[in-house]
């Protein structure tokens, strides 16, 4: 069974999560990870100006999704920072080109689950997991969050993403913290869950 792991990034905050998710999934038996990109819907110069080129460099070579991408995994794993609450205009677009998709009832069943990352402790990162929730329900998805089951979500100890929503991580003003080891832990234990409720639904 393929697990899709699908994520747009800017500074590789949301790229290092996916890693950590594809990870997670591979621990489960007869599971197949694969790691897609959407399309970047930015010129270069913005992207520049923006202090990105250098830290995009990190998975340029990673593949560009294709819509089709969607239909051929049994769980579908998205990540997206955070942009005002709600997922990043650059998933909002290949989400809104699945229509045909949608016609057809091809993801209803399969496993969907997301992960995020916004600038500040509070940038919205629930608010943007719930949000995306919406659009894999109209697909007919079966959503899988991350359970108190990980306990890391529940340290006091320190600063760090994670809820019961899925996997996220804090970057920073400008993109300076990199995702802490629990933050990853969150997104390995939210990968091997997903892809063992996906491999009982395919049974």
């Amino acid at each position: 069974m393929k697990v899709l792991v699908l994520f747009y990034s800017t500074y590789g905050h949301v790229y290092r999560l996916a890693q950590a998710i594809a990870e997670g999934a591979r621990e489960v038996p007869g599971v197949d990870a694969v790691i897609r990109r959407v399309p970047e819907t930015l010129p270069p110069s913005v992207i520049d100006a923006m202090g990105a080129t250098e830290a995009q460099k990190a998975f340029a070579g990673v593949p560009v999704a294709v819509v089709d991408d969607l239909a051929d995994a049994g769980a579908i794993v998205f990540g997206t920072p955070t942009r005002f609450g709600n997922m990043a205009g650059q998933m909002r677009q290949f989400l809104d080109a699945t229509g045909g998709l949608w016609v057809q009832g091809t993801l209803v069943g399969k496993v969907g689950s997301v992960f995020t990352s916004s600038a500040t402790q509070h940038g919205g990162q629930e608010s943007t997991i719930l949000s995306f929730h919406t659009t894999l329900l109209h697909h007919g998805m079966v959503i899988v969050g991350l359970p108190y089951a990980f306990a890391g979500q529940m340290r006091i100890d320190e600063v760090t993403g994670g809820s019961p929503y899925g996997a996220s991580t804090i970057a920073g003003g400008q993109g300076e913290r990199l995702p802490s080891e629990n933050e990853l832990a969150g997104a390995r234990f939210q990968g091997e869950h997903t892809a063992k409720i996906a491999s009982r639904l395919v049974k």
